[in-house]
């Protein structure tokens, strides 16, 4: 029933098992690599929700859909929020229901009713039969849009849907949709033309065989948004959706043409009844006779401004006098809708509220920010920070170590975020603001880490010194946009507009309106050194919006440049791409300019991303989306002669995965990466073929890929950043490697970094410190895996084993197998019981320099080299780093004789006490050897220590005061201090002198009862 995954699937296997007739494609077995994973950076800062959904029964249990990122769940009130619809499905989602009758029974429908600039659609219906365990696609595939979804509340097989349709395109797939078998079939109730759609539906919670229905006229163009016409209506049915009667023409509710419209019945009358109109003259509406006779109660515009995007009315569940309306606050009203009060849930931009049927205290709402809970009438709420939802316009990194990726949230800020850190997970502490706002590209400046640029939607470009905190606008051209067509725009800037560096010139920083600019001062002054690049196409910049409300905020500006690239290998070869379809390209720095448009192109295709060829110089990959045509195809191209010809490379991807990003490895000739609507690619052969490069990537839109270090990292839009730490795994890839007994990838070079990998709900998954070493193994192996590291010398520095090493067992699958050496040697040994304050027992990290891993499988061996990198945070020398392993290895031996001494000492006193069991006059002779022995333990170890806290009570001794030395020497990068230095070997000679006293009354007097030999011998082999 995963018919995603399973078409991404089908399109991988058709590509490896080749087709008849056709040279066999360059394409491998994702079993042979597996182990290599998408890691989740974040941020967890939601993103865009317009549906949630609770469940009466269960008081901690909500849902939320994200706008791209699927299905969440909470089971604790929104503390945490979970994916239940990875492995099934994705993509935008507009309703989540919950059968009143069964709250294990849950429908879906997919795609936003949030129809902003970057709307994506979603998969049809869905539904769970277990609570969101398990999920079976039910029909309406095609529908695009579905923004509502009732429940019969006594039988769950009784499902209406409100489909939208296809908002880019005419469509027969609108109107309201009945299925009576559970979602097996489904029968169209209500039709009112091909573009418009059912975009509110409601029954009536004490009768539902009454429902109400409201349609929309909205199309979606690249270049406009336009909400109302003659098919925004409002419906009554009183047969369970049999038969519809109009009643948006009754009297009381407006003349004139009709927009958007929310409709609610409160549940304690069933005949009052609230509508929220777009209109001239809207805003709410109330009917006290099922709607028969209309009053307006309200015309306040911050309930109805920017319709298109809010539009909807809840009514309360106890109080048939209390109604909200949702939009950038929400607003109640305590007087059946005459007066309002506004408040705003944690984020703002409201889309959706779920009010519990028996307590009105209890409600989950939908925003801009994912979905937040709230018990006590939205007085409070929870948090937003905890959902991984956010959508990202672009990415991209700077030289900082380790480096930060950057990106425009939409909905909320622009970010730089860690990709990695030496603690357990990618938390708040590890992102800030950055420059511009949530629509922006990012670029920063080669020259300094800290000074970043970034976009926003009305030509905004703002300089941002991290270090000072100082800001600057340093616009192209400062004339502010809002609420105008792009006609008398003297440039053009789409609210996405690139912003970047040169390649060969760190000071020069180029932008694009409809002509190219640049600036080589910071913004100070600004060289238009193009002309218009686009098709300038008088009748698609005119403003957006209408017929009723206008929405200008440049996102359908068109006819502008919306994407550029300068060659990496050729200074002054820029290439343009237009969102009208056209490809420009000056080969001599913008002195001159020629149109190289692919003729195979379709007109007023978007031309989306850029990549300059990392080995042609005349080169060029670009991806380009029709969607917003209505044309779900992918368009990849490329070229190696500056445009004269093109190539389109799109076989292997799905006919429906529109492509909206491009990139070749900068590493290895031919490896390409595509992000399209619906999930990832790659190719290995320079585009002719195609497979799924998803693993466990969630099914959502890529918006863009870029490559720093050989990681790999995606924006996506609705489920944060992602990215793969090692791409050099698939640099290595040949047609023999699943069909050898086994294969062990060279590692790639690793920095001296620690880190742990740990899965969070509420933060990101950071990258595990150390070395990743990728194997494969073809069959399970007949006895044992090792894999073992080695220095420069040959000499073994650890190893691990699938029998096990001093505790440690090497797990390992058939398959892809990933393991992670953190580049530490052995630990001291310990024994049990130990409790220790600040004592670690960590064996020090290798220095930096050449190593080796060798795997060996039932005794045969695969070795490959790799490189320990320093840690360029700090200065310190090769010697320093030497000085200071040999000081933390000096500590860890004498830990581990220290420990082995006592672990003897508590086996002597052990066989002693036996003995004098059996033979009490033995007394005499061996009291004293236990009270010697026992005193040198107690110098030793804190004996008494019993508890975590107990070394506040009981003093450490000497061991503890040794292994502190791990934690004092052991932080940072630094030859150790001459006082560390001096410590231990001041602390040394006080456990020299106690292991010294107990050697000899070892020799003297134990051996002479004991056979100390063969109980070393049994000790060292447990």
């Amino acid at each position: 029933m995963r018919k995603i995954l399973q078409l991404i699937l089908v399109c991988g296997l058709m590509l490896s098992f080749g087709l008849p007739n056709e040279t066999k494609a360059q394409t491998y077995d994702e079993k042979v690599y597996d182990a290599v994973q998408w890691r989740l950076v974040g941020p967890h800062r939601g993103g865009r929700s317009a549906a949630v959904a609770g469940v009466a029964s269960e008081k901690n249990t909500y849902y939320f859909g994200a706008t791209g990122g699927g299905v969440w769940k909470t089971t604790d009130g929104g503390r945490n929020w979970g994916n239940i619809s990875d492995g099934y499905f994705g993509g935008s989602i507009g309703a989540v229901t919950v059968a009143e009758s069964d709250p294990n029974i849950i429908y879906v429908g997919g795609g936003e009713k949030t129809v902003r600039g970057n709307v994506s659609y979603g998969y049809g219906m869905w539904k769970s039969t277990d609570a969101g365990k398990t999920w079976a696609q039910t029909g309406l595939e095609e529908s695009r849009f579905i923004s509502r979804v009732r429940i019969h509340p006594t039988n769950p097989d009784v499902v209406y849907a409100a489909l939208l349709g296809d908002i880019f395109k005419p469509t027969e797939m609108r109107g309201v949709y009945k299925t009576m078998d559970g979602g097996k079939t489904w029968e169209r109730k209500l039709y009112v033309g091909d573009v418009a759609g059912a975009v509110d539906l409601i029954l009536d919670p004490n009768n539902p065989e009454t429902l109400y229905a409201t349609t929309w006229d909205v199309k979606r163009t690249p270049y406009s948004l336009e909400s109302g016409g003659p098919n925004s209506k409002i419906f009554k049915s009183t047969d369970g959706g049999e038969n519809w009667t109009e009643i948006s023409r009754n009297k009381g509710l407006p003349a004139g043409l009709l927009g958007i419209m929310g409709i609610t019945v409160s549940p304690l009358n069933s005949n009052r009844i609230w509508a929220i109109v777009e209109n001239l003259e809207g805003g709410v509406f109330r009917s006290d006779d099922g709607g028969e006779t209309w009053e307006k109660t309200n015309e306040d515009r911050s309930l109805r401004q920017r319709a298109w995007y809010y539009t909807r009315i809840y009514a309360d569940t106890q109080d048939e006098n209390i109604v909200y309306v949702v939009n950038v606050d929400y607003h109640k009203s305590t007087d059946g809708g005459k007066t309002f009060k506004s408040s705003s849930a944690p984020h703002g931009d409201h889309h959706d509220l779920w009010i519990d049927p028996n307590d009105n205290q209890r409600m989950v709402i939908a925003d801009d920010g994912g979905a937040q809970v709230s018990y006590d009438g939205g007085t409070s709420w929870s948090t937003y920070m905890n959902q991984p939802t956010a959508q990202f316009y672009r990415v991209t990194t700077d030289n900082h170590f380790p480096y930060r990726i950057y990106g425009a949230q939409q909905d909320n800020s622009t970010m730089r975020i860690n990709h990695r850190n030496e603690g357990a997970a990618i938390t708040e502490k590890d992102w800030e603001v950055s420059a511009g706002s949530e629509s922006g590209w990012l670029a920063v400046d080669p020259n300094d880490n800290d000074i970043v640029f970034g976009g926003n939607y009305g030509g905004l470009l703002q300089y941002l010194d991290h270090k000072s905190g100082a800001k600057r606008n340093v616009n192209v051209y400062p004339d502010n946009p809002m609420g105008h067509g792009a006609e008398g725009m003297k440039f053009r800037f789409q609210w996405n507009f690139p912003i970047f560096f040169s390649p060969h010139d760190s000071n020069v920083l180029y932008t694009t309106s409809n002509q190219f600019h640049r600036s080589s001062n910071k913004g100070q002054s600004w060289e238009t050194f193009s002309p218009d690049l686009t098709r300038n196409a008088k009748d698609k910049l005119g403003p957006s919006g209408g017929p009723i409300t206008k929405d200008n905020t440049s996102v359908e500006y068109y006819s502008t440049i919306f994407t550029a690239a300068e060659s990496p290998l050729k200074k002054g070869v820029i290439w343009a791409g237009s969102d009208d379809g056209l490809v420009h390209v000056t080969q001599d720095n913008g002195k001159t300019w020629e149109n190289v448009t692919p003729k195979d192109l379709p007109e007023w295709t978007q031309v989306n991303s850029m990549e300059g060829h990392p080995f042609e110089e005349g080169g060029l990959y670009f991806a380009a989306t029709a969607y917003k045509n209505g044309d779900f195809a992918p368009y990849l191209y490329k070229t190696t002669d500056y445009g004269k010809t093109w190539t389109k490379i799109v076989k292997g991807i799905d006919a429906q995965h529109f492509t909206r990003v491009v990139r070749a490895d900068p590493t290895k000739k031919g490896i390409l990466y595509a992000g399209t609507e619906t999930g990832m690619y790659i190719s290995f052969d320079d585009g002719a073929n195609w497979q799924s490069f998803q693993m466990n990537l969630p099914i959502v839109p890529i918006t863009d890929l870029t490559i720093k270090e050989n990681n790999l990292i995606a924006a996506t839009q609705g489920r944060s950043f992602w990215i793969i730490d090692d791409l050099t795994v698939f640099h290595q890839l040949a047609e023999n490697v699943g069909s050898k007994p086994f294969h062990l990838f060279q590692p790639q070079d690793s920095y001296s970094l620690d880190g742990v990998r740990k899965e969070s709900t509420t933060a990101g998954t950071n990258r595990p410190g150390g070395v990743l070493v990728y194997y494969h193994l073809k069959d399970e192996p007949k006895e044992e895996v090792r894999v073992e590291f080695y220095d420069k010398q040959k000499k073994l520095v650890h190893q691990f084993s699938s029998k096990g090493i001093e505790g440690d067992t090497l797990k390992y699958k058939t398959g892809s197998n990933e393991f992670n050496w953190n580049l530490r040697i052995p630990d001291a040994r310990k024994f049990e019981g130990m409790i220790m304050w600040s004592g670690p027992l960590r064996g020090p990290k290798v220095v930096p320099g050449d190593y080796s891993v060798r795997l060996i499988v039932d005794g045969q061996a695969q070795e490959h080299g790799f490189k320990v990198l320093p840690d360029k945070r700090y200065p310190t020398t090769q010697e320093d780093l030497q000085a200071k392993f040999d000081f933390l290895l000096s500590v860890r031996d004498k830990l581990t004789e220290t420990h082995e001494a006592i672990i003897l000492i508590r086996k002597y006193k052990e066989e002693l006490h036996t003995i004098l069991e059996k033979d009490p006059k033995q007394k005499r002779r061996i009291d004293p050897i236990v009270k010697t022995i026992s005193d040198i333990e107690k110098e030793l170890y804190q004996t008494q220590n019993s508890s975590g806290q107990d070394p506040l009570n009981y003093p450490i001794r000497l061991n503890n005061k040794l292994a502190h030395l791990n934690v004092i020497a052991g932080t940072g990068e630094f030859k150790p201090t001459d006082s560390a230095e001096e410590v231990r070997v001041e602390i040394t000679r006080q456990i020299n002198i106690q292991l010294t006293k107990f050697k000899e009354i070892e020799k003297s007097q134990i051996s002479k009862i004991l056979n100390i030999e063969e109980m070393k011998t049994e000790l060292k082999m447990k």
